[in-house]
């Protein structure tokens, strides 16, 4: 099986001055299969800490890089997207992060690729980002400022899918039962005309009118064997109830009638 091209992503955090920041970056990464993190110049950097909020990463923890300058971070990256909230004075070509994934999974087949997020409280840097061959902004209404990890889950969210590297499949119903017949749609249908009859629904209502209504709404909601049988089983036994209750209804009358002779 070819490796994965999200194994050649780097996510360097540029002097981020939370640790729960940091953790929760590196819970992003572990949920989007991503495993390098590189750190320039963090306020601190507690792995204890870190694993208590990030839980089941201490291999990411393990392997994060603490380095010194941003040049070190990036010197083996063959593409940088650099993340920011703020329109500078430069015009660089802006891109969205969905389009960013595309780029950096495409340049990942010549090596590793980088993204770049700047610190809590002011971002990136004019001189970090100038570092980036993509500037990439996440849109948003008017209120633009995201937290940091969320940042980053966004833009690991959009390589993962552009990667197609998805690899938890959530399975089917403990109890799948197959499609619904004609059928057996043609005996709910039925059983419901009988129970709403029963109940005198008709009396106001066009009967026509009213089963052609129940009919588009079941189709609409495409149920299996096992729910067209639960709601027939309603059906009928609102049929049994209403016999249930005539009978005991004329029992009662019955036993009145005897005593009164």
């Amino acid at each position: 099986m070819a490796e994965s091209r999200l194994k050649r992503v780097v996510v360097v955090l540029y002097e981020p001055q939370d640790t729960v920041n940091i953790g929760a970056t590196i819970r992003a990464m572990k949920n989007m299969g991503v495993g390098t993190l590189r750190l320039v110049r963090p306020k601190v950097f507690d792995a204890n800490r870190i694993e208590s909020v990030a839980h089941d990463t201490e291999d990411i923890v393990r392997e994060t890089v603490l380095l010194d300058t941003l040049d070190d971070a990036l010197a083996d990256c063959v593409r940088v997207a650099g993340f920011t909230r703020r329109r500078r004075a430069a015009r660089w070509a802006l891109v969205d992060a969905r389009a960013a994934a595309h780029d950096l999974l495409d340049h990942a087949e010549q090596g590793p690729v980088a993204l770049l997020f700047g610190r809590e409280d002011h971002g990136l840097p004019n001189e970090a980002l100038d570092r980036a061959q993509l500037v990439v902004t996440i849109p948003t209404t008017d209120h633009a400022s995201l937290n940091l990890a969320q940042a980053v889950l966004i833009a690991l969210y959009e390589l993962h899918l552009t990667a197609a590297d998805a690899t938890r499949i959530i399975g089917p119903p403990k109890h799948s039962a197959p499609p619904a017949t004609g059928e057996q749609f043609d005996q709910l249908f039925a059983d419901s005309h009988t129970a709403l009859t029963a109940l005198d629904f008709f009396r106001t209502r066009n009967a026509e009118h009213v089963m052609r209504t129940v009919r588009s709404l079941a189709y609409r909601a495409d149920p299996d064997s096992r729910e067209i049988t639960l709601f027939r089983s309603i059906a009928l036994e609102v049929l049994r109830t209403i016999a249930r209750t005539r009978d005991e209804r004329q029992a009662r009358d019955e036993g009145r009638g005897t005593r009164d002779e």
